[in-house]
């Protein structure tokens, strides 16, 4: 339906709001069977890169030269690495390092985020290996002692690992604290229900399927509207001096 140009989408200098009915999907080298959203990339000015891998029957991705962070959204893939071998069902994650080979298919219709980036190494600690999970399993920890407000820790807290991801789950009514102003980026997608999002110096209504991008020292809020809990996809560069190269 044409829309005479309106959209929630919105590009800035320090941010985007990334809405679904500007979506454009595209083949990335390698993949077979599949597409991709691509949300945030270097050309954004982003240090990483994310996007939601689409997969038909039999698709699988491509190569990456940095490690990567998956996260399905729907369906069913199968993900090896080494002699490890998990199917990964909604809410299932796994985490490939940037020097080891693996292989990530699907044998039906399935959607996945997929998060890349250059490993950083750290002196004296050796690189993460695979691991998997499902964030359904993992403990949620109140944020800042607010029983309404609730994250979901997906990697070890381990200085082994130069990014975090996580889930946030707002109950209606629920709010971060403070407006944040620190040196991580951030990649968010809103997996369930919406807000209200300060970004920099405006604010956006925002909605499940919605993607938004940070960099650092962007001021930023959120607030949980409506009558059903807000959760979403976090991810942020983590543990690493900013001197780090």
């Amino acid at each position: 339906m044409q829309r005479l140009g309106h959209t929630r989408s919105s590009q800035k200098a320090d941010h985007a709001l990334l809405t679904p009915d500007t979506f454009v999907r595209t083949p990335l080298p390698g993949m077979k069977n599949a597409t991709a959203i691509i949300h945030a990339a270097p050309a954004m000015g982003a240090a990483f890169t994310e996007y939601t891998a689409e997969f038909e029957p039999g698709g699988h991705l491509g190569p990456t030269e940095g490690q990567r962070f998956l996260y399905v959204l729907e369906g069913e893939i199968e993900v090896s690495a080494g002699r490890k071998k998990q199917r990964l069902s909604r809410d299932g994650y796994a985490y490939l390092p940037a020097d080891g080979k693996h292989h990530v298919l699907a044998a039906a219709r399935a959607r996945a985020v997929v998060i890349e980036k250059p490993y950083l190494k750290l002196k004296g600690r050796a690189a993460p290996q695979a691991l998997f999970g499902n964030e359904r399993m993992v403990v949620g920890q109140p944020l800042m002692g607010d029983e309404a407000l609730e994250v979901r820790t997906l990697l070890p807290d381990d200085f082994a690992f130069d990014f975090a991801v996580n889930t946030m789950i707002y109950q209606p009514g629920a709010a971060l604290a403070m407006v944040e102003a620190h040196i991580m980026e951030h990649g968010l997608l809103m997996l369930e229900g919406g807000g209200i999002y300060r970004l920099g110096d405006s604010w956006y209504p925002v909605a499940a399927g919605d993607f938004i991008w940070m960099a650092p020292y962007c001021l930023q809020w959120f607030g949980a509207l409506g009558k059903t809990p807000a959760r979403y996809l976090i991810y942020k560069d983590w543990n690493r001096h900013p001197l780090a190269e």
